[in-house]
């Protein structure tokens, strides 16, 4: 079978979904999460899907960034915390942080540069969700290959953007 055949087509796709869409599961007010959402990244949720569970627990909400959308649902008492790890591409990182800590989250990386044309920052939610931040390089006068890093990932130094991750990581779930 060829890979192709496993998924549809963009054009079979419903609009405002991606052959990927994440599920965030919310240990918390999975409300408040998708308010924080909205402040950060202009999200706007998808009021007609909104679906309360038995127990008035949030079972399925949705919310649009961009041209992605992103699941959400409360965790039933029972569940396991399950973190998302979410990437976002956005136009200024460095007022996407200012946004998230201004609404309760810790920084984890600052804006920094990194391979492949862009800068990258992340922030942990107050719900333990992790964001990547990707804000493309600027290219002033430069072509698409003079703007990247001279260096791959795994030519790097192990510095900060490395140690942050690693540090934010061994202390998941603690």
């Amino acid at each position: 079978m060829n890979k192709r055949d496993i998924t549809l087509d963009k054009k079979e796709i419903p609009a405002g979904y991606n052959t990927v869409n994440p599920f965030v599961i919310i240990k918390g007010d999975a409300k408040k999460f998708i308010e924080f959402v909205e402040k950060i990244f202009d999200a706007e949720e998808r009021k007609n899907v909104r679906t309360l569970d038995r127990d008035g627990t949030l079972i399925h909400a949705e919310l649009q960034i961009g041209n992605s959308s992103v699941l959400i649902s409360d965790s039933k008492s029972d569940w396991p915390f399950t973190p998302a790890f979410l990437q976002v591409y956005v136009k200024d990182a460095q007022e996407v942080l200012n946004r998230a800590k201004d609404n309760g989250a810790e920084i984890v990386t600052e804006v920094s540069k990194f391979y492949g044309g862009f800068k990258i920052a992340r922030f942990k939610d107050t719900w333990g969700n992790l964001w990547w931040l990707y804000e493309p390089e600027e290219n002033k006068g430069k072509n698409k290959e003079e703007s990247k890093s001279d260096l791959s990932w795994h030519e790097m130094k192990p510095g900060y953007i490395y140690t942050s991750l690693m540090e934010v990581m061994r202390n998941f779930g603690k």
